[in-house]
């Protein structure tokens, strides 16, 4: 709910008829508080524009409600949203314009910003008298409720965290293009707590793009909002005193609502929470400075200063430093290792105890799983990427010298092989009697795996190292030219979707999405049987890397040097962790933690709930290759020529 400061800032603005016209507003909403809206709730089963089921109201305020609702265009699953409500009774017909206008500025800020922490926009309408915004529904509670609930003060880890996440939320709004957008009533009732323990700024109606000169009007807080606002002067540093408000409320448990305004000199931080940081305590009353001149000037820079304090503190995790890295390492034994005659960029299989991995020295190895013995290996006449598929006594797998090998996974003894018109760096699938893989030929192959004769080649018109993936009745994979495919087990193409870029990722699947990585910079969510784009997330550059899916969460990889993790069901970043260098590998979860490899030559242990580090195992040179995770033992080749078996716990 918006709330005017009108009585105490109309004698410091000049403008009479725009001072004439908040007070009829106010005037209004004051008349719309009195007649109340409990009776004109939404009542649950209610149906609007013939798509969106009311389920529940969530919030009433003067003007309308908020309301949790199921979008009933995805009857297959269950999508909620929320659904904000504005009430316009006004008589007055210049006040009644206004008050349009401003629920149409919030549907049309929002429609232009994209971020973790800011609600999707999917629709917007105006029923009679009523306008309706339906935006994503945040899972959570807002920070009001959160510190009513808590018994004494607020831990400030957790504050400081919160507030390094909304620093990061106004720069990306002082950033915005082409215009800087002012929240202008940053709060605590503003900031939802999502289930990830992640914050979401929510409640845009008084936002508003800033231009140099421009005055505004004198909406906001009252409490939280800094003086030149009341001025309608606000500038992007109007949201730095705001924050700072916030933070000092959530520290001190002293509303400044309550209090004389712009007088948070008069209560120092410290003189109420001694336990609250000194460095901390300095930042935020920095960012509460009566003069703007006088504050922190940005975001970014807020930003850094919360950021120092916590590496200098520990009070939050951070990327470990050089000493402490050196010292994670070290803890981390391999249980053996085996060196090879050059790079191992494919990744492995384990199977019955027994390790298969290829190399670009021409082999493909079999290792005892527990000791790391050689078994035997089997020499191919090029270089081996692809990962070994296995079923009963037959082990298969691509290589560069254009064969699809298929060898006894006893002996390593050649049972057949199978030729294509190019590299083969797509790694095998087997299904249905048949062998399923891409080739740089830019044919889909299907072999019979009992006799090693071709069924079909489908020609994707561009080379082909993504490996397919076999769901129900269907072969979904992507080609080097952008395209990704469905096709049927006779070889037909039944649909196809284009990224601008190559697709060497390969796809996953769950709950009727098919999930991929582009070099377009997008990972796309596209529906299984139809194709259609359901949803795509944007990353910093292109990525290589294969998703992995667990408990709605898809992590996934990219060139940015990133490891994301991404809600399948809203599209939305939960976290993200930053390597050094270039991942081109691809996350596997087992059991709680997630496993990467990197350029920077690093084997990654995060939380796969929270994506802090756990330990990290460095070889000396990059890794390309996937993880994989047997019987709490990792298994992982380095092109530095030496393959490792590392204990999963670190």
């Amino acid at each position: 709910m918006v709330r005017c400061i009108c009585s105490a800032a109309a004698k410091h603005h000049d403008n009479p008829s725009l001072r004439q016209t908040l007070s009829c507003v106010n005037k209004a909403v004051s008349v719309q508080k009195e007649k109340g809206s409990e009776g004109q709730l939404l009542k649950p089963g209610a149906t609007l524009s013939n798509r969106y089921l009311i389920q529940e109201s969530i919030g009433v305020g003067g003007m309308g409600a908020v309301y949790r609702a199921r979008d009933l265009h995805f009857p297959n699953v269950v999508k909620v949203v929320a659904v904000k409500e504005m009430v316009n009774r006004a008589h007055d017909p210049i006040v009644r314009e206004t008050i349009i206008k401003n629920f149409e500025r919030e549907a049309n800020i929002l429609a232009t910003l994209s971020h973790p922490a800011i609600p999707r926009i999917f629709d917007y309408f105006t029923q009679e008298e009523r306008s309706y915004l339906i935006l994503e529904f945040i899972f959570g509670k807002n920070l009001e409720l959160i510190l009513s609930e808590t018994r004494g003060f607020m831990p400030q880890d957790k504050v400081i965290q919160w507030a390094i996440e909304l620093c990061d939320v106004l720069e990306y709004l002082h950033n915005h293009q082409p215009e800087p957008i002012i929240f202008r009533d940053m709060k605590p009732s503003n900031v939802m707590i999502n289930q990830h323990n992640h914050i979401v700024l929510v409640d845009f109606g008084i936002a508003k793009t800033f231009q140099t000169g421009e005055k505004g009007t004198m909406i906001g807080t009252e409490g939280y909002s800094p003086p030149e606002q009341y001025r309608g002067e606000a500038t992007t540093l109007a949201d730095i005193y705001a924050l700072g408000a916030t933070l000092h409320h959530l520290l001190t448990r002293r509303d400044p609502r309550l209090e004389a305004p712009f007088s948070f000199g008069e209560r120092p931080i410290r003189q109420i929470n001694p336990d609250v940081l000194p460095e901390l305590a300095n930042v935020i009353e920095m960012a509460l400075q009566y003069n703007p001149e006088d504050r922190i000037q940005s975001a970014q820079a807020m930003k850094e200063a919360l950021l120092t304090v916590a590496r200098q503190t520990g009070t939050i995790y951070l990327a470990p430093s050089r000493e402490q890295s050196q010292l994670v390492q070290e803890n981390v034994t391999p249980l053996w290792t085996y060196t090879c005659e050059d790079e191992i960029r494919g990744t492995a299989n384990c199977e019955r105890g027994v390790v298969f991995v290829g190399a670009y020295d021409h082999h493909l190895y079999a290792f005892n799983a527990k000791t790391g013995n050689l078994i035997w290996k089997y020499a191919a006449d090029a270089g081996i990427v692809s990962r070994p598929a296995v079923t009963g006594d037959i082990v298969c797998f691509g290589s560069e010298d254009h064969r699809l090998h298929v060898v006894s996974a006893r002996t390593g003894a050649i049972q057949w092989t199978y030729f294509t018109r190019g590299p083969i760096r797509s790694s095998p699938v087997i299904a249905h009697g048949h062998i399923f893989f891409g080739s740089d030929d830019a044919g889909l192959h299907a072999v019979n795996l009992s006799t090693g004769r071709g069924v079909w080649i489908t020609d994707l018109g561009a080379p082909v190292r993504s490996t397919p993936l076999i769901a129900g009745e269907a072969i979904y994979v992507g080609n080097e030219a952008g395209d990704f495919y469905c096709i049927d087990f006779r070889g037909n193409i039944k649909w196809r979707h284009k990224a601008k870029r190559a697709i060497t990722s390969s796809p996953e699947i769950t709950d009727n999405l098919v999930l991929f990585g582009s070099l377009d910079s997008h990972l796309y969510a596209l529906e299984a049987k139809s194709g259609w784009l359901t949803w795509r997330f944007r990353m910093g550059k292109g990525s290589i890397s294969t998703p992995f899916v667990k408990d709605n969460l898809v992590f996934t990889g990219s060139v940015d040097g990133n490891i994301y993790c991404i809600d399948v069901r809203t599209a939305r970043e939960v976290w993200r962790f930053q390597a050094e260098h270039q991942v081109t590998s691809s996350p596997v979860v087992y059991g709680e933690s997630l496993y990467c490899g990197c350029v920077d030559g690093y084997l990654y242990c995060l939380d796969c709930q929270t994506g802090y580090l756990r330990w990290k195992f460095h070889t000396k040179d990059p890794i390309t290759a996937t993880p994989t995770v047997h019987d709490d033992v990792v298994f992982i080749g380095s092109t530095d020529h030496i393959f490792y078996a590392l204990p999963a716990s670190g």
